[in-house]
């Protein structure tokens, strides 16, 4: 598989300082994802098939999965892609003929650094407990993948809702204990996050597709941070806590270096101007004084320290 271009790094960590650029940043990881899913996505699994999508090693603790699906089946049927379930009486807007859904796993980093920072979920005095789950949907050809990939418009109501179950591959089973005071944060386009409470342990409801994830007070106490499945990089607290370090360093590291680089190269374009210039003067009082020990009287040439001249 191809790499992603390091310039998507870069854009992705330096669009994160006010909340238009936090939005760009957002929409900037998710146009990644998109593309590279498209320029992977196996065309010969058959349609309702899920596929997993192998991001590269600088995007290894995303997880994603992508299904193609025809726009009726998805209205008439509904799906399920992981943790995202959609009954019947979905509305899909531009009805195309076929659909492919990318769902998202952020994982913790990438979940801190674009949406709970970015979005300064902290401000609103919350903390994530989840990772940042999403879907996306997007047009498709039925023989192939689009050319010029769009996103395509997922709508449910409160009858017939998006749900999002956190822990619905848990092998364990239903956890032993409920926090009751988590409640579902939906990270909307538009740089807004709306809160709402969960309709059973662990399960939120949307109306429309994006991003989602399970928060809670910071006085509440998390009660643990819950990790749904397809989130293979968070083993423990450490990890997450380590990259973000790695990358504090890092930024700090680089600019370090690159005001070091600035200031030897204006210091070197001052030197090479001054000496430009003495060089410059140097030549201009040999003129002078040349001009001055040699003067010409008619035609004879005479030096003008003499004390006597001809007459």
């Amino acid at each position: 598989m191809g790499s992603i271009p390091f310039i998507f790094i870069i854009l992705l960590f330096h669009l994160q300082k006010s909340k238009p650029q936090t939005i760009q940043s957002a929409h900037l990881l998710d146009l990644m994802i998109r593309d590279y899913t498209i320029r992977n996505f196996n065309i010969h699994v058959k349609t309702g098939t899920i596929q997993k999508i192998h991001l590269p090693a600088n995007f290894s603790s995303i997880d994603i999965d992508t299904g193609k699906f025809r726009c009726g089946s998805l209205k008439r049927h509904g799906a399920r892609i992981a943790e995202f379930h959609f009954g019947p009486g979905l509305s899909v807007q531009p009805c195309v003929e076929r659909v492919i859904l990318v769902r998202q796993n952020l994982g913790f980093n990438w979940s801190s650094s674009i949406y709970s920072t970015g979005y300064n979920l902290t401000g609103f005095n919350y903390q994530l407990v989840t990772p940042v789950l999403g879907l996306l949907a997007y047009n498709s050809n039925p023989d192939g993948v689009a050319v010029n990939p769009y996103e395509v418009n997922l709508m449910g109501t409160e009858k017939n809702p998006i749900l999002i179950d956190f822990l619905s591959n848990k092998s364990s089973g239903n956890p032993s204990s409920v926090n009751s005071s988590l409640l579902c944060a939906c990270f909307t386009s538009n740089g807004n996050i709306t809160f709402k409470e969960q309709v059973s342990a662990y399960v939120c409801l949307g109306t429309t597709q994006g991003h989602y994830a399970l928060v809670v007070r910071d006085n509440d106490g998390a009660g643990g941070v819950i990790t749904p499945p397809y989130s293979p990089t968070v083993n423990d607290g450490r990890g997450g806590k380590l990259s973000r370090w790695k990358v504090a360093v890092g930024s700090v590291i680089g600019s370090v270096i690159g005001a070091l680089l600035l200031g030897l190269l204006v210091v070197a374009m001052l030197v090479k101007g001054k000496k430009k210039a003495m060089r410059e003067e140097i030549e201009q009082r040999a003129y002078e004084e040349e001009a001055l020990q040699v003067s010409m009287v008619g035609h004879v040439w005479a030096n003008p320290n003499n004390r006597y001249s001809n007459k």
